[in-house]
């Protein structure tokens, strides 16, 4: 394989494993931390949240530097979203949400010379329900979710804003809190993402489980800080009669750690979280840092008086 195919290869993976992601479903690792396992209170909540990966080398399978002069990758997302809480009767809680993105995949070398950018809407995510329960001290929950491929996608190149293929993902995780204050705390999410077939190419992506999640303890009052963290195997092949016979095989792996603020504004009904994590152990993928911030305005709750 030339080299500068090699780069459009990259490339693909990273439009591929990298599209934007939301406290509403997880594909960017480090989108999620200290709070992944949990759920809200019950009300309506309108989320915003932005991520960045940079990432100046890539690994091939066995971890070692692919020799790619100059490669500098930029992925920017940001989705919109919405999700609406309500508890049960029988006493757990039930979530639904949405959310729509949009990305930049961003990929340059000087050696090869190769320049690819590219700027959309991804991919629809939708959460049909995410069922949980609270106590005093943890935290359960469990949820299902879809992405759809509504995003612009290149099967020639396999770039584009959207990564052309149905996702089903399940997640179950958790919280737990030192105190009855539920200051003090750690949470996990362990998610499973099977993969469709992409649009126009006969090309299957491999199912991927990842961690994410982390431990915080408050600082001042409504700011927690912590450290987050993340765990990515791909645990099936890729697979298809357009796979470049020079990754078949390859599984991606990749794991992260950074610290995380967590900061709550009660007056204005806000609460948001800024995380910034370092790739390490990768294989198969780009290695990077990860960039994320995210926003939650609680439009509505039963306690609200207007």
């Amino acid at each position: 394989m030339a080299r500068s195919s090699l780069v459009v290869l990259i490339a693909g993976l990273v439009a591929t494993s990298l599209g934007a992601q939301q406290q509403l479903g997880t594909k960017i690792m480090g989108g999620l931390g200290i709070d992944a396992g949990t759920q809200g209170p019950p009300g309506l909540y309108i989320i915003d949240r932005f991520l960045e990966f940079r990432s100046d080398k890539a690994r091939d399978r066995n971890g070692n530097v692919l020799p790619i002069a100059g490669l500098d990758i930029l992925v920017r997302g940001n989705a919109l979203g919405a999700a609406y809480t309500v508890a049960l009767p029988t006493g757990p809680l039930l979530t639904f949400g949405a959310s729509l993105p949009w990305a930049r995949v961003s990929v340059n070398s000087d050696e090869p010379l190769v320049s690819i950018d590219r700027l959309g809407v991804g991919d629809i995510f939708v959460q049909p329900f995410k069922i949980g329960a609270k106590q005093e001290r943890y935290d359960v929950v469990a949820a299902y979710a879809l992405f759809a491929p509504t995003g612009k996608f290149e099967p020639k190149s396999g770039i584009g804003a959207g990564r052309g293929h149905w996702t089903h993902q399940f997640s179950v995780g958790g919280a737990a809190y030192a105190r009855a204050n539920r200051a003090r705390r750690a949470s996990a999410l362990l998610s499973y993402e099977i993969n469709g077939k992409k649009r126009g190419i006969e090309l299957w992506r491999g199912s991927i489980l990842h961690i994410q999640g982390g431990a915080g303890t408050p600082i001042y009052q409504g700011i927690v800080l912590g450290v987050a963290g993340y765990g990515l195997r791909q645990v099936s092949d890729d697979r298809g009669a357009a796979l470049p016979p020079r990754i078949k095989g390859a599984r991606t792996r990749a794991y992260g750690l950074g610290p995380e603020v967590d900061f709550v504004i009660p007056q204005f009904r806000l609460r948001g979280d800024i995380r910034y994590e370092w790739d390490f152990g990768v294989r198969a993928r780009p290695q990077g840092r990860v960039l994320a911030v995210g926003l939650a305005y609680r439009a509505w709750g039963p306690s609200t008086r207007r």
